[in-house]
């Protein structure tokens, strides 16, 4: 069974049913009772298939807001909108965000396109009492721009310039546009990525979406609109709140009412205050600053304007007078503690009560390991049913109801669960433009066809009587090279030793190819006698270990954040070597806190259970002394034994660590070079 087949249970499930005729009421306010871990999103997400009505659901903060959304698009495959406070800090106007700017503009312009389905949004208190820009006013100050649209270059300059976009060499934040030629590069606060206008005289040939850093398409659209800063002064005298912005036919969900409105009336409330505290000098240096009055609705307003809306109340604390209660019979996901023998108990438990047992996890591996288990410790999985869904949720619960269980996996291993963020703008990803308008002209770059020389500067050249945006850089003998903004990836800034000064290659030679060539053949001379080397071990013969027992696979799936592509395939290398009959030699290489600690802790522990002693060379005491509390937290319910030896410990101290270690009563060893002295020795 899918996640689809659920979602058509609980669509004739009479208490969704009830919830669905309850809510055509306009005054509805209905008590959601009894529910647990994600069953509430369940219910969200078969509601909406039975109406497809615009619903807003307001969390108590914006961590609550996220998995609630990672829930409902998990399990809709559909997305849903999450809407953001504009300001790093509750209430504070001097401190904008634009990445929250840019969702609260995209959410803006997609509730003002008519749909034939509802949309989903997710908020909380701080973003909920912030205004919004009228209907009316965003239609008028937005820009329509569809292929095959005569619309002049010189038109979309002005709009752009009268609306407070900055005109740049190149685009890598919301609010930019840069012109070069018959191309219109343009950073709406519409949508995640930048788009790129081709025009033929006063034709619009083609739009498409690419990436900040490549500058390479993403994808063609046929149409855009071009959305300002919503956020902007100019736009906030006929400011109105998120609640008057969307259609009546709205359905409000909320956690906490009670909780809302008391974070609105402060906030507000310490919103003035921050406002009259700034001097008149302040308000005219940030003409951005906006008056709360324009910028937030108070909690009396608030619950006036609910009064026009059905309103479902799904948490633990309910504020209105009921005029429907629904209750739900459901319990949390029992705590196993890693405990899998409890595991399988409760999943028969479950059988013998007819409830039918479903574990959620979207990752394969983790399905591979559960299986794995079962199969170790019951001898076969026939005596235990249960069915994995290929989804996430945040947690796992019981509807005894509907008679079905649905337990999350990261519950089941005690791991850290951390919904997914939707890709969207980030600073970071502009660093490579960032870099190159943060050259000087002067500095040093290597171009990959051409070789060392200097940056020049931005200029604009005429070619194909098109103007272009290029790069200039000089070459020895003053020699120049034009290098067109889309070819960027192709340069990057020179890096050698500090205060070295580089020969500059000379355009039209063979210098630098000869130098390509040159540094080519010695790495293939290098790789001639690693292969040899490599030979020469591969014959020789070395420990073969056991494949995976339980207990590996259990100490992998408790690892409490989930493993990235990167340290998945270095594990399975690593154990691919151990359980090989020749010697390992590998290296995994990575920065710092991708992950290392883990693989090693892992392949220590799979050497320890077939019976080898494990030793683990550090370079400093610190990072001794580091590794032994890793080893030890992560090792705690597994039955190995960790010591360490260094400098900190008195001589009696390493003395009895390692007369433990000879007689094999220490599986795990961690210390620095101390570990490869003559009296150090090992059982096996």
């Amino acid at each position: 069974m899918n996640i689809k087949e659920i979602l058509e249970r609980y669509k004739t499930d009479n208490r969704v049913l009830d919830l669905t005729k309850a809510v055509q009421n306009k005054k509805a306010r209905v008590h959601l009772k009894g529910l647990i871990g994600s069953l509430d999103a369940l219910i969200v997400a078969a509601n909406y298939f039975l109406t497809h009505r615009n619903m807003v659901f307001v969390l108590p903060d914006r961590e609550e807001a996220n998995y609630f959304q990672a829930d409902l698009e998990n399990l809709m495959d559909k997305e849903v909108l999450i809407f953001p406070s504009s300001y790093r800090k509750a209430f504070d106007f001097t401190q904008t965000d634009s990445a929250n700017v840019l969702m609260r503009a995209e959410v803006l312009n997609e509730l003002n396109h008519a749909s034939e389905y509802g949309n989903l949004i997710v908020t909380y208190p701080e973003a909920m009492a912030e205004k919004v820009i009228d209907r009316n006013s965003l239609i008028k100050n937005t820009l329509e721009i569809s292929i095959n649209n005569k619309l002049s270059i010189e038109f979309i300059n002005e709009f752009l310039i009268d609306y407070d976009f900055e005109r740049t060499d190149f685009v890598y934040e919301p609010g930019q546009f840069s012109v070069r030629g018959g191309i219109v590069d343009i950073f709406s606060f519409s949508h995640e990525l930048p788009y790129r206008i081709e025009f033929f005289g006063d034709h619009i040939e083609s739009i498409r979406t690419f990436e900040i850093e490549s500058q390479l398409s993403v994808e063609h659209v046929k149409s855009i609109t071009i959305v300002p800063n919503v956020q902007a002064k100019f736009l906030t005298e006929s400011n109105i709140s998120l609640l008057e912005f969307i259609e009546s036919d709205a359905v409000i969900w909320f956690k906490d009412v009670q909780f809302t409105l008391d974070i609105i009336k402060t906030g507000y409330k310490k919103s003035v205050e921050l406002w009259k505290a700034l001097s008149a000098e302040q308000k005219q240096q940030n003409q951005d600053w906006i008056d709360p009055k324009f910028a937030f609705s108070d909690d009396r307003m608030m619950s006036d304007q609910l009064n026009d809306f059905p309103v479902i109340e799904f948490g633990k604390q309910f504020f209105y007078h009921a005029t429907d209660v629904i209750n739900f019979d459901a319990r949390p996901q029992p705590s196993f503690n890693k405990d899998f023998n409890l595991l399988i108990h409760n999943i028969k438990q479950n059988e013998d009560q007819k409830i039918e047992n479903y574990i959620l996890t979207d990752s394969s591996k983790q399905q591979e390991r559960l299986f794995a288990i079962f199969d170790d410790i019951n001898k076969g999985t026939k005596g235990i049913k249960f069915q994995p869904i290929n989804i996430s949720i945040r947690e796992g619960f019981i509807d005894y109801e509907q008679k079905l269980a649905c337990y999350t996996d990261h519950q089941i291993f005690d791991r850290y669960y951390k919904y997914k963020l939707k890709r969207g703008y980030a600073k970071s990803q502009a660093i490579t433009l960032k870099e190159l308008k943060d050259l000087k002209p002067g500095d040093y770059i290597t171009h990959i066809d051409h070789g060392v020389g200097k940056y020049a500067g931005l200029e604009k050249v005429t070619v194909n009587e098109k103007v272009q945006e290029m790069i200039r850089l000089v070459y020895a003998d003053n020699d120049l090279l034009y290098v067109n903004i889309n070819s960027l990836n192709r340069i990057s800034k020179y890096s050698g030793k500090d205060g070295h000064q580089p020969k500059m290659n000379k355009l039209g030679t063979d210098v630098w190819d000869k130098l390509k060539k040159t540094t080519k053949k010695k790495v293939k001379d290098i790789a001639r006698d690693l292969i040899k080397l490599y030979a020469l071990r591969k014959a020789q013969e070395g420990m073969s270990f056991s494949p995976d027992t339980y207990l590996q696979n259990e100490l992998e799936a408790s690892f409490i954040y989930e493993d990235t592509p990167d340290q998945v395939k270095a594990t399975a290398d690593v154990k691919k070597d151990m359980e090989s009959p020749h010697p390992m030699d590998r290296l995994v290489c990575g920065d710092v806190g991708f992950g290392k600690t883990e693989i090693a802790i892992r392949a220590a522990f799979k050497a320890a259970t077939d019976g080898k002693q494990v030793a683990i060379l550090v370079p400093t005491t610190i990072l001794a002394m580091q590794h032994y509390k890793t080893f030890n937290e992560r090792l705690a319910d597994f039955p190995v034994r960790i010591d360490y030896i260094n400098r900190f410990k008195s001589s009696k101290q390493v003395k009895d660590t390692l007369e433990a270690l000879k007689v094999g009563k220490v599986d795990i060893i961690i210390g620095t070079h101390k570990l490869v002295s003559k009296d150090v020795k090992f059982k096996d």
